[in-house]
C-alpha cells in the first residue's frame, strides 16, 4: 500500500468516526442532562459500581472481541461489517479520550 492509499485509508476511517459520534451524540445524550455527552458512560458506571473508564473498557471489550473473532475467522467479512467493528472501536477509544480529559480537569 502506498503512503497517498494509506493517508486515504486513515482520512475515510476518520470521517466515518466522526459522522458516528455526531449521528449517536444526540441518541446517547440524554434530554434531562443534554449538555453532558458521557452521560451514559457515568450512569453504566453507577449500575456496575465502577468508573466511566471502566464502563467503558467493559463496552469495548466486546468490540475487541468482535474485532477479533473477524480477524482469527478462515472466511472473508463484508467490508461493512469491518467498517462498523473497527469505526466503534476507535469511537470508543475516543470517548474514553474525552472521559480521561474530564477526570484530569476536574470535571467529572
Amino acid at each position: 500500500m502506498t503512503t497517498d492509499q494509506f493517508n486515504n485509508v486513515v482520512s475515510v476511517q476518520m470521517e466515518l468516526c466522526a459522522d458516528t459520534l455526531v449521528a449517536k451524540g444526540t441518541e446517547y445524550t440524554p434530554e434531562t442532562n443534554s449538555n453532558d455527552r458521557l452521560a451514559h458512560f457515568k450512569k453504566a458506571a453507577v449500575i456496575m459500581n465502577t468508573t466511566p473508564k471502566a464502563a467503558l473498557l467493559g463496552m469495548l471489550s466486546k468490540h475487541i472481541v468482535s474485532v477479533s473473532d473477524m480477524c482469527m475467522a478462515n472466511e472473508g467479512q463484508p467490508i461493512e461489517r469491518w467498517n462498523e467493528k473497527i469505526t466503534d472501536s476507535i469511537n470508543y477509544l475516543l470517548i474514553l479520550r474525552a472521559l480521561v480529559e474530564e477526570e484530569q480537569n476536574g470535571q467529572n
